[in-house]
């Protein structure tokens, strides 16, 4: 089997494991008792907290672990939205995570906040001139995603950042997906805020993070014991944070090498769909996109359908965000873009890691055509063969 839904997980890494064995077994010790066990896990927490922030570029008391993004992103946006100095009115786009939508649907709802949903181009970008035309004095935070989930579109987060802080209105941009592909250095980007999540990158699930410039006010989400200095409470998950560590030091060490070479992995893939399969859609930006995802809509046949017949011929994809997995609703993000209900429904998606073989690349490129070609096939035979209304 080829595995191409990196996107909704990837597979958890030998050396991340192999990092985080020791804090399961032998330095497994709640890192707030203060005997020996709980001190050797609590300098471990600490190197890892270190070791994250020096690849963020970002002092380690700005990083808050978590539970994985959507924690994450829970935090960042209540936390800021609520302990903000002013006014009650949130920017966004229209192609946001979930994690990242039904927050904003919660803070309309329950705590009076307006929300401006920006729209996005045919190709899903956010357009900086349309940011600072909606930003005003009343405006408490704003919030777009590094790379999107579903398309792989790439947002301009410099220039999006750099109106906010013109205007001095905190940025927070969801990176789950970026991480692993794109620089994460925090003063570069210009955040107030950015979110992580390791399963992504290699780890196991059930742990991400946090990053929250100095000074900035946060309500904490989580109350308790007042762990990570009384912004998120809770015993810590040391072994996540040791491994969460380990994968981005692997992941953002290859960059931009592993980037460059799957780019180019990426243009042939798409290349060979859009040539073997006649009326396909790539969906997302052309150029500013993941260099680890591809999708399509493919006019004429069931997406759900490609995929079953994708498994059979080896591949495993998705639809799109594993968050909306079971949902009969076309995609947001596809309707944001432009398509119709109808088109959005035939979407296929698939993304890999900066390991998967290019002759898997290969292989599965040659399966989508194969595949739409088939169901497209079948679907013209029951056609042809359906008896004849009277």
């Amino acid at each position: 089997m080829i595995y191409l839904d990196a996107a909704a997980t990837a597979p958890a890494r030998r050396e991340v494991l192999e990092e985080m064995w020791p804090f399961l077994t032998t330095t497994f010790g709640n890192p707030s008792s203060h005997h020996t066990y709980g001190e050797a896990a609590a300098a471990g927490f600490s190197r890892a907290r270190a070791r994250i922030a020096a690849l963020l570029g970002c002092r380690p008391a700005e990083i808050v672990f978590t539970s994985g993004g959507t924690e994450a992103n829970n935090l960042a946006l209540k936390g800021m939205a609520l302990a903000a100095p002013r006014g009650r009115h949130i920017v966004t786009s229209a192609i946001e995570h979930p994690a990242v939508l039904e927050v904003l649907g919660y803070l309309r709802r329950f705590h009076g906040f307006r929300i401006t949903t920006l729209p996005v181009s045919p190709t899903g970008l956010v357009s900086p001139d349309a940011l600072a035309s909606v930003v005003d004095d009343a405006t408490t935070l704003c919030t777009v995603m590094y790379a999107n989930n579903e398309v792989g579109t790439v947002q301009d987060v410099e220039g999006l950042a750099g109106v906010c802080r013109r205007a001095g209105v905190p940025f927070h941009t969801d990176a789950v997906q970026a991480a692993g592909w794109l620089p994460l250095d925090v003063g570069r980007l210009g955040v107030t805020a950015l979110t992580l999540s390791g399963h992504k990158l290699g780890t196991p699930k059930g742990i991400g993070l946090m990053y929250l410039r100095a000074g900035t006010p946060c309500e904490p989400v989580l109350h308790g014991g007042g762990q990570e200095r009384g912004r998120r409470s809770g015993t810590e998950n040391v072994a996540g944070a040791v491994g969460l560590a380990r994968a981005l030091e692997l992941a953002q060490g290859s960059l931009p090498a592993a980037a460059v070479t799957a780019a180019r992995a990426r243009g042939t893939f798409i290349s060979s769909v859009l040539e073997g399969v006649p009326g396909a859609i790539l969906t997302g930006d052309g150029q500013q996109r993941l260099p680890g995802l591809a999708s399509f809509c493919f006019p004429g046949v069931n997406g759900e359908t490609v995929l079953l017949e994708l498994e059979r011929r080896g591949v495993v994809c998705s639809s799109g965000s594993a968050c909306a997995a079971g949902s009969t609703e076309p995609s947001a993000v596809l309707l944001a873009l432009g398509l119709d209900e109808e088109t959005a429904s035939t979407a296929v998606r698939l993304s890999w890691t900066q390991g998967t073989p290019s002759g898997d690349l290969e292989a599965a490129a040659r399966a989508v055509v194969a595949s739409v070609l088939a169901v497209r096939s079948l679907g013209a035979a029951h056609a042809d063969t359906a008896p004849a209304e009277a």
